[in-house]
C-alpha cells in the first residue's frame, strides 16, 4: 500500500528506458532500442563547449607550427666546412717516400673541404696516400687521391672502375677518363714512371677535373711550407 497518489507518481516517477521499461512500452511507442539518457543543461555545456575548445586550440597550434615552419630558412644542401691542409702538405713533402703532388694557382671559387694522409703512421714499407677534397665553382666534389700502392689496384678502387673511356689531354699530360653511372662518377686517373698513381675523381665534370688535374705540381723533397701556413686557394669573391 502506497500513500502517494496517482497524480504524485506521475509527475516524480522517472522516465524509464532499455530494461527499466514495462513491457511493450516500445511498442506502444512507436520506437525501437533504447532511449536517450537525459542530462543537465549544464552537463550538456561542459561535454560540447570542451570539446569544441580543444578543437580550436588543436586548429590553431597545428596551423601556428604549419606558419612557422613556412617561414623558417631550410637549407637543401649541407654546407661543408672549408679546411687548410697545408698541415698535411708539409707532413707529404717531409715524410712520403715519393715526390707528392699538390694543386698551385686553382682559380677562385675552388674550395677544400678535407684533407687525409694515410700510411704514414702504420707500418714501415706500406702504401701512402693522401686525399685531398674540394667544392668546385660548379658546386660539385672533386678530390685529387695520391699513392704509392700498386696502381692495378689503386687505379680502380679510386675510380669506381676498371675499365677506361679514353684519354684526355691535360697540360701536355695524358690521363685516362673513368665513368661510374650508378655512382654519378667521373675520373681521370695518370701512373707516374716511379709507381705513384694520381686520380683526380668526382661529381664534377671532366672539365672541372681537368683544371684540378693541370693545377698539379711536383712538390720538392724536404723542407716545403710551414706546417701551420696556409694552403688553400682564394675563395671566390
Amino acid at each position: 500500500m502506497t500513500d502517494k497518489t496517482p497524480d504524485t507518481e506521475t509527475e516524480a516517477a522517472p522516465v524509464k528506458s532499455g530494461a527499466d521499461a514495462p513491457e511493450g512500452a516500445a511498442a506502444a511507442g512507436g520506437e525501437a532500442g533504447p532511449r536517450p539518457i537525459p542530462v543537465s543543461p549544464g552537463v550538456h555545456k561542459r561535454l560540447t563547449t570542451g570539446l569544441g575548445g580543444f578543437t580550436l586550440a588543436m586548429g590553431a597550434s597545428l596551423i601556428l607550427a604549419l606558419m612557422i615552419f613556412v617561414v623558417t630558412p631550410r637549407a637543401d644542401e649541407q654546407i661543408l666546412p672549408t679546411v687548410d691542409y697545408g698541415s698535411q702538405l708539409w707532413v707529404m713533402r717531409n715524410d712520403a717516400p715519393f715526390p707528392v703532388h699538390s694543386p698551385e694557382g686553382l682559380p677562385a671559387g675552388w674550395r677544400p673541404t678535407s684533407s687525409r694522409v694515410h700510411g704514414l703512421d702504420g707500418e714501415a714499407g706500406g702504401p701512402v696516400a693522401w686525399h685531398l677534397g674540394f667544392v668546385t665553382p660548379g658546386d660539385e666534389y672533386a678530390a685529387l687521391e695520391q699513392s704509392d700502392e700498386k696502381a692495378s689496384e689503386y687505379v680502380p678502387r679510386m675510380t669506381n672502375s676498371s675499365k677506361p673511356l679514353g684519354t684526355m689531354q691535360v697540360a701536355g699530360n695524358t690521363w685516362k677518363k673513368y665513368h661510374r653511372a650508378d655512382k654519378e662518377a667521373n675520373s681521370l686517373a695518370r701512373t707516374l714512371p716511379d709507381g705513384v698513381s694520381l686520380v683526380v675523381t668526382g661529381t664534377a665534370t671532366y672539365e672541372e677535373l681537368a683544371v684540378l688535374a693541370g693545377s698539379l705540381k711536383t712538390q720538392p723533397k724536404g723542407g716545403g711550407i710551414d706546417p701551420s701556413s696556409p694552403a688553400s686557394p682564394p675563395a671566390a669573391p
